[in-house]
């Protein structure tokens, strides 16, 4: 009886059905320069300021920042005297910490319409400035157009971190954090540094996050010392600089 030749062709078949090859940037966490912790503050009269302030998470990776900020309610969600604070690990988010209490913030006041149509635009854009990616490779990953309809935008914001992690250049190391604070007159998004006598640090933060948020040239932001904003007389603190 004829015996039968080995089906070469079925073996060819498994081949080509074998999973393709995944590129590893798909599945290896991206780090970020710096760990970074979210802090959150709820308005509980009851309660004293410090008790108020919460962490919530902290991390290192895009990835990890990505999970946490699908978790949490956007800023126009929160209640009134509610904040957000996003800073380095090891700095507080208040005036005495040891690496704010010399310096101040870039202040931007939005007014009570902007709540829902720029506050979490304008957060998105303070966080992602400071969030600096280790690119090693500024080749574009993967076709992001169609990853991004996949994966609910984390490598839309991958690429974007990687392109500005550098926004800020040599003054990236004078950032402490951000805050998004949301009252009822009007919300407030400000970046905090080191030292309000660094001019030139402060200067390009303040340029490069005007132009980042495409603010109209004639649209000011300030920036105070946290000195100043902390023994203020009257509801405003005088500007120390201003773009």
């Amino acid at each position: 009886m004829a015996t039968s030749e080995p089906k070469v062709a079925d073996t060819e078949d498994q081949q080509s059905e074998s999973p393709a090859v995944v590129n590893p940037e798909q599945y290896i966490k991206h780090p970020l320069q710096n760990r970074w912790a979210l802090w959150y503050f709820k308005n509980d009269k009851s309660k004293s300021w410090t008790e108020n302030l919460r962490l919530i998470s902290k991390f290192d990776t895009v990835e990890d920042f990505w999970a946490l900020y699908n978790h949490i309610q956007q800023p126009s969600k929160l209640g009134f005297g509610c904040d957000y604070s996003l800073f380095k690990d090891g700095i507080k988010p208040m005036w005495e910490d040891d690496r704010n209490k010399l310096g101040g913030r870039w202040l931007m006041t939005l007014t009570k319409q902007q709540r829902h149509n720029d506050l979490d635009r304008y957060w998105m854009e303070t966080v992602s400035l400071q969030l600096h990616y280790r690119c090693l490779n500024a080749t574009p990953l993967l076709d992001v157009s169609e990853l991004c309809d996949s994966c609910g935008g984390l490598w839309c914001l991958l690429q974007l971190l990687c392109l500005v992690g550098e926004s800020f250049d040599e003054a990236s190391d004078d950032v402490c954090g951000s805050v998004v604070n949301v009252r009822p007159k009007g919300d407030k998004i400000s970046i905090w540094t080191s030292n309000c006598q660094n001019r030139e640090a402060i200067m390009t933060i303040g340029q490069l996050y005007k132009e980042r948020l495409k603010l109209p040239m004639k649209a000011m932001i300030g920036y105070q010392s946290h000195d100043d904003t902390s023994s203020k007389s009257g509801s405003t603190t005088k500007n120390m600089y201003s773009v």
